[in-house]
């Protein structure tokens, strides 16, 4: 599988310890960024997603959030949205959602949680273009509280690829 591109160059810093992953062995279509945390959880590894789009529709942060949450209850309908929240501000919007659901990996039965960062990142050349992009960590539930930090650090470090390096 060839990874997806991001409408908008990133830069970020991964969470010590944590390693990006070989997308072309993993089953995720349209990631374009993935990385793994080294201490599975009963085979089940901790993992953190970038993807993103150009939105040229007006659906609101909380309107795609939705969209995501009806992709993935396709694939598991006891899918439940444990929060959301709006946060950022009118320059930078961005937008939390915290989703439990159940999947069978590797022939186990899991109970996983994935938070899901939206942010809303404008064309410094086109205001009109829109690019939303989505960070995501999905972890076993019984794991999610050791994770988090990580990826509350990781979340603080992403931005636009400025090209200055």
């Amino acid at each position: 599988m060839i990874p997806a591109t991001l409408p908008v160059p990133l830069e970020f810093r991964l969470p010590e310890a944590w390693s990006p992953a070989n997308l072309d062995q993993v089953d995720t279509p349209g990631v374009a960024f993935a990385a793994v945390h080294p201490e599975p959880d009963n085979g089940f590894a901790a993992n953190i997603t970038i993807d993103g789009e150009y939105r040229l529709d007006e659906a609101t942060l909380t309107e795609i959030a939705e969209e995501s949450v009806l992709r993935m209850r396709e694939l598991d309908g006891s899918l439940v949205v444990l929060h959301r929240k709006e946060a950022g501000s009118g320059e930078a919007p961005a937008l939390t959602q915290t989703l439990r659901f159940s999947t069978v990996t590797g022939g186990v039965h899991r109970d996983l949680v994935q938070i899901q960062v939206y942010l809303v990142m404008l064309d410094v050349h086109d205001a009109s273009k829109r690019a939303v992009i989505r960070l995501a960590l999905t972890a076993a539930a019984n794991q999610i509280d050791s994770v988090l930090g990580d990826f509350q650090d990781f979340v603080s470090t992403v931005r636009p690829d400025s090209g200055s390096k």
